[in-house]
C-alpha cells in the first residue's frame, strides 16, 4: 500500500533537547564568529592607517629631501661659488671687526637711497639671472639669495629685506664655525605670495678644503606638500594631520596652521609614541572629546634628527563605527539571534515542566487521594 502520509512523532522532551543541541550551539558560534570578524577588521583597518601614515610621512620626507636637493645644485654650481669667492676677496685686507663694522653700515642704510646702485647690482648680476632662471625651472623655490662668508648679500632673485645675514639666526647655524651644515626653517608665512613656505640654508664650501665659504638661502613652498596630503583623506569622518611634536597642527583639511589649533588626536597618542611597543603599532583606538570612538594612525617623519625645527609627525584618524559598521550591525544581529534561541527555549522548557506536572496530577486515582486524606466518621 503507497504510504499516502509522512508523520513524524516525538515527544516534546526530546524535541527541547534536540533544539537545545542545535540552536544553542549554533547561535553562540555565529556570534562568536561574526563578534572575531568585527576584531579582525579593525586590526585590518588599523594596519591600513598605519601604512597610510607611514606612506605620508615617508613623501614628507621625500619632499624636504628633494628641496635641500635642490638647493645644493644651486650652492655646488660654479656660479654661486665663482661670485661668493670673488666677493670674499674684498676682507682679505680687513679683520673681522672691520669687516662687521662695513657690513653693518650698509644694512643699517639699506632702505635709503644710497644703497640703490648696490641693490640693483644684487639683482642684475649674471648669478642673479641664474637663480631666477632656476626659479623658472622649479616653482617650488620662492626667493632665493647667496651669500658671502660674512653674511652679505651677492645675489638674489628678489630685494632682500636685508643686506646682511649674519645677525640672523640661522646664520651660525649654516656657518658652523667654519665647517658648514645645511638648516631649515620652522613653517612661516609669506605675505607678498600668501604661501606657507620653509627656508633652506645650504653651505657653499671651498673646494678642496671644505672650508665654508658662503651659503645659498632659498624659501621653499610647502603648497605642493600639502596639496598631496589633501588628496590622502580618507572617508566621511576621516582626515589626515601633519603636526608638530608639541600637538600644533600644521596641516589638515580647514585648519591653516595660523589657526594655532592643537590635536586630538596627538593628545591621544602622546603615550603610545613614548614607548617603542607603542611607535611599533602605528595605530590605536581612542575616545575624543565628542564622545565617539576613532581609529587614530600615526608616524613619525624623522625630519627631527637632520632639522630640529621640523619635528613633524603625520596622523589619520576616522570615526570607528564608520569603519566597523557593516560587521557591527551584524554582531548585533547574532548577538539578537542568539538571545531569542535561547529565550524560545526557556519558554519551551517551561512550557514543558508545567504540562508534565498536571499529567502527574491527573493520573492520581481517588483511593490514593484518600490514602493520602483519610475521611473521618
Amino acid at each position: 500500500m503507497p504510504l499516502d502520509t509522512l508523520e513524524f512523532r516525538t515527544s516534546l522532551q526530546k524535541l527541547l533537547v534536540g533544539l537545545i543541541l542545535i540552536l544553542v550551539p549554533l547561535t553562540v558560534f555565529g556570534f562568536y564568529v561574526t563578534l572575531q570578524g568585527e576584531n579582525h577588521v579593525r586590526q585590518a583597518s588599523g594596519e591600513n592607517f598605519r601604512a597610510l601614515t607611514l606612506n605620508a610621512a615617508e613623501s614628507t620626507s621625500e619632499f624636504i629631501a628633494d628641496s635641500v636637493r635642490d638647493v645644493s645644485l644651486i650652492a655646488n654650481a660654479p656660479g654661486p661659488m665663482q661670485a661668493v669667492a670673488q666677493s670674499n676677496r674684498q676682507y682679505e685686507k680687513l679683520s673681522p671687526e672691520q669687516a662687521l663694522v662695513r657690513i653693518t653700515g650698509i644694512d643699517q642704510n639699506w632702505e635709503a637711497p644710497q644703497s640703490d646702485r648696490l641693490s640693483a647690482e644684487i639683482l642684475t648680476s649674471d648669478l642673479a639671472r641664474q637663480l631666477r632662471r632656476q626659479r623658472e625651472l622649479d616653482p617650488s623655490l620662492l626667493k632665493i639669495t647667496v651669500s658671502d662668508k660674512a653674511g652679505a648679500i651677492v645675489a638674489a632673485t628678489d630685494r632682500p629685506a636685508h643686506y646682511a645675514q649674519m645677525d640672523r639666526d640661522f646664520w651660525q647655524a649654516v656657518s658652523a664655525s667654519g665647517r658648514g651644515a645645511i638648516r631649515i626653517s620652522d613653517l612661516r608665512y609669506d605675505d607678498q605670495s600668501h604661501m606657507y613656505y620653509v627656508s633652506v640654508a645650504y653651505p657653499i664650501l671651498q673646494e678642496g678644503t671644505g672650508r665654508f665659504i658662503g651659503a645659498v638661502t632659498a624659501t621653499v613652498n610647502m603648497s605642493p606638500l600639502f596639496a598631496e596630503l589633501h588628496r590622502r583623506q580618507i572617508g566621511r569622518s576621516g582626515r589626515l594631520l601633519l603636526v608638530r611634536e608639541d600637538g600644533t597642527v600644521i596641516e589638515a583639511q580647514g585648519i591653516t596652521p595660523s589657526m594655532q589649533l592643537k590635536s586630538e588626536e596627538y593628545a591621544a597618542i602622546h603615550d603610545a609614541l613614548g614607548s617603542v611597543r607603542g611607535r611599533g603599532a602605528g595605530y590605536l583606538y581612542a575616545t575624543l572629546s565628542n564622545g565617539e570612538l576613532y581609529l587614530i594612525g600615526f608616524a613619525d617623519t624623522a625630519l627631527k634628527d637632520a632639522y630640529p625645527n621640523l619635528p613633524w609627525i603625520i596622523l589619520a584618524s576616522q570615526e570607528a563605527r564608520e569603519i566597523t559598521g557593516p560587521i557591527h550591525s551584524t554582531t548585533i544581529f547574532a548577538l539578537l539571534v542568539m538571545i531569542l534561541a535561547l529565550l524560545v527555549l526557556s519558554l519551551l522548557a517551561a512550557y514543558i515542566f508545567e504540562h508534565r506536572k498536571q499529567e502527574y496530577e491527573d493520573i492520581e486515582t481517588p483511593d490514593d487521594k484518600n490514602k493520602l486524606h483519610p475521611i473521618a466518621v
